[in-house]
């Protein structure tokens, strides 16, 4: 088997499509297929299933992309252990919450770059959505994430610390100025939420409607930019890390609501999968993210038995993820 038809197979793979994979390896659609034939026939096993233009994995596939996925760290390792750390070459695939990569992740990313100039990084949103197959497939190196756990035997999650949260709306808004706001106090209310940033924001519906709390409908935001934009134009209300909305709660754009049954905060996770090989940059870069990700003064780590996921209804009320 040549490491050029494995990365070409794992790119069909993850993609399900020849010509999408073909321009993710810079060669024809030609090649692609003529390089997945040469793997079948070596294998002597069909590797992927064609009904048309649709395209889905064999068995024999699943199980030849947990293999490659190895092997392809494996020709890192050694590529890395010859070249020497100083000249480690690839590339890094981390997702991370939009939040937490453009307020705390800059230098994190800084000193990385540093010491791995020639190693390409590629930052995207993170959500749980698909976050365990994407680290299974090495689509996704490593991940982060705020929230209360994540579920599944082939990760394995490292807490962080804590992040704080706090309710905002802009000045105008009815509910500002008060000295506590507590379940009931949003009845009604519009919860302006970050669709691509907000693990723990399901934690804290769940503490309305453990509360029996009517809401509007919600309103959400792929852009953190443009949920900003809103509450600042008084849409409604939105639970943010603290760090995102400093500033403007500084500035009296936004008010702070402070909450009746305590102090908000979520779990800073790390995740990776179990299996995956630790390359040197990767290594790096979670010492640094352990170093430097969340600064001095920011929440301690917690045992991570204590940010195991609780049953639906069984949320601290101090915390609300």
């Amino acid at each position: 088997m040549e490491l050029r038809d494995l990365k070409t197979f794992l790119a069909v793979a993850r993609l399900l499509s020849f010509h999408r994979a073909g321009a993710e390896v810079h060669a024809a659609q030609s090649t692609v297929s003529a390089r997945i034939a040469a793997l079948e026939d070596d294998l002597g096993v069909r590797l992927f299933e064609r009904l048309g233009r649709t395209v889905a994995l064999t068995p024999a596939g699943e199980r030849l992309r947990d293999c490659a996925v190895k092997m392809l760290d494996l020709e890192d390792e050694a590529r890395a252990w010859v070249a020497g750390e100083g000249e480690a070459r690839g590339s890094l695939t981390v997702r991370v919450p939009e939040s937490l990569c453009a307020w705390r992740m800059g230098a994190v990313i800084g000193r990385f770059r540093q010491r791995f100039p020639r190693v390409s990084l590629s930052l995207t949103s993170c959500t749980m959505e698909g976050l365990e197959k994407d680290l299974r497939q090495g689509v996704t190196d490593l991940a982060f994430l705020m929230a209360e756990g994540v579920r599944g035997g082939d990760l394995l999650v490292e807490a962080l610390g804590v992040e704080r949260l706090v309710l905002v709306c802009a000045p105008g808004h009815r509910l500002a100025g008060r000295k506590r706001i507590g379940p009931m106090d949003l009845r009604d209310e519009t919860l302006v939420l970050s669709k691509a940033d907000c693990s723990y924001r399901r934690m804290f519906e769940g503490l309305l409607d453990e509360a029996g709390v009517t809401r509007a409908a919600g309103v959400e935001f792929a852009s953190a930019a443009a949920l900003r934009g809103s509450v600042l134009g008084g849409l409604g209300v939105s639970i943010l890390p603290a760090v995102a909305v400093a500033d403007d709660v500084a500035a009296g754009r936004l008010a702070v609501l402070p909450w009746a049954e305590g102090e908000l905060e979520t779990a800073v996770l790390m995740i990776r999968h179990r299996d995956k090989w630790l390359s040197p940059p990767l290594a790096a870069f979670m010492v640094l993210a352990r170093e430097g990700l969340l600064p001095a003064g920011a929440g301690q780590a917690k045992p991570l038995s204590a940010w195991e996921p609780r049953p639906a209804g069984k949320a601290a009320g101090k915390s609300c993820c």
